[in-house]
């Protein structure tokens, strides 16, 4: 048989059992009057969609409860599942820490910073009104952004400070969830809040506050113990000055905490250079390097501090770089010192040193609450105020 010369077999016709059309209808081009029905053509699914009534636009952002939770990758998600997991306990509970003299100690050199160079802008301030809920003719003074809130553990601060209005903004939304849920605990009056759960590092704050909010600049800008995770990236560092800067009065103030970047590196020169291990701490704390270099951006260290900070990217900021990019902001420094400095500096004044005692930094006989370890850990950071010129 010649394989090459056998025919085909007959053509099958196609006719399935089971067609929901006509065999006619197949492949018959549509007239223009068909074109134009169904181009016209509003379906069920399309009638429910374009039916709903549209929503009227608000000059509030839309509630975070409301808002699908956007979830972070990389080190910033293991930085914002770290915050937005850790419980806002109540104050009983808390002095149960067993680290409450350095946190008691952290919030008493906030409340300098706050006292020595916020309070003067306050004063200068034009913002000013009756606080909220006010039947006395108490009057608050000054508008401050608290840029990585957190759970809003500064109000109580603003609140003594008489401020006339905040503006809290934070990366982790569970954690500004609790900062309003704090505002609204507070005692009457209160001053005006508003919260925003937004990345300040990558988004301008336009992107979470109404236009209304903005509109009269800050005379405060306050980012305490989080300004350092933006210098992993020259971008991120530049967006959130950018950010602090842009609404920030001239004559304003910019205070903060940042990890000291001078202590930081002297204690990993002090790692034996054979070690693989780049880490030093004690019992309270604990500071490993991924490596011996030295970049002026993304030079990532992983800290933990005990029942605070569970082993989180950090990343080195370097106190001349962070200068010289302040200034192109219009942002110049007036005071820098290292957190036991700052003891030094004020624990005679006459303001100060009652506040000691108030917030059970030393007891009335002037003994720490502190031991060596909690000492140690709270001389890595140091305290800074800049003036926008």
């Amino acid at each position: 048989m010649d394989i090459n010369h056998i025919s085909p077999p007959p053509a099958i016709p196609y006719n399935p059992t089971k067609r929901l059309s006509k065999a006619t209808s197949v492949l018959i081009p549509l007239t223009q009057e068909e074109i134009v029905r169904f181009r016209n053509y509003r379906g069920e699914g399309v009638a429910r969609l374009t039916g709903k009534r549209k929503r009227a636009p608000s000059d509030e952002p839309e509630p975070i409860e409301k808002r699908p939770q956007k979830r972070h990758a990389g080190d910033v998600g293991v930085v914002v599942e770290h915050y937005n997991s850790r419980p806002d306990v109540g104050v009983v509970q808390r002095l149960e820490s067993p680290i409450i003299g350095l946190k008691n100690f952290n919030n008493w050199v906030k409340s300098v910073l706050i006292t020595r160079f916020g309070h003067p802008a306050f004063q200068r301030s034009q913002v000013s009104g009756p606080l909220s809920g006010s039947g006395r003719p108490r009057m608050g003074r000054g508008k401050v952004l608290d840029m990585g809130c957190g759970k809003g553990g500064d109000m109580t601060k603003w609140s003594k400070a008489h401020v006339r209005e905040l503006i809290g903004a934070d990366i982790a939304a569970i954690s500004i969830d609790q900062a309003r849920g704090r505002w609204n605990s507070l005692s009457q009056p209160r001053f005006d809040a508003t919260f925003a759960a937004v990345d300040c590092y990558t988004q301008p704050l336009s992107k979470a506050f109404p236009p209304a909010r903005l509109a009269q600049p800050f005379d405060v800008v306050s980012m305490q113990f989080c300004m350092h995770y933006a210098f992993e990236t020259i971008q991120k560092a530049r967006c959130m000055l950018d950010n602090v800067s842009k609404h920030l009065r001239s004559g304003g103030v910019f205070i903060g905490t940042i990890p000291n970047a001078d202590w930081l590196l002297e204690r990993l020169d002090n790692v034996p250079l054979n070690s693989e291990d780049l880490s030093f701490g004690n019992s309270v704390y604990k500071i490993t390097f991924d490596n011996r270099e030295r970049p002026l951006f993304g030079h990532k260290y992983w800290f933990f501090l005990q029942d605070a900070v569970e082993n989180v990217p950090e990343y080195v900021v370097q106190w001349d770089n962070f200068v010289q990019m302040a200034a192109d902001y219009g942002l110049f420094p007036v005071y820098k010192e290292e957190f036991h400095h700052v003891f030094e500096e004020h624990q005679d004044h006459p303001d100060f040193k009652p506040l000691l005692v108030r917030m059970k930094v030393v007891d009335d006989e002037g003994a720490s609450a502190m031991d060596e370890d909690q000492w140690e850990a709270a001389n890595i950071y140091i305290a800074f105020a800049f003036e926008k010129r």
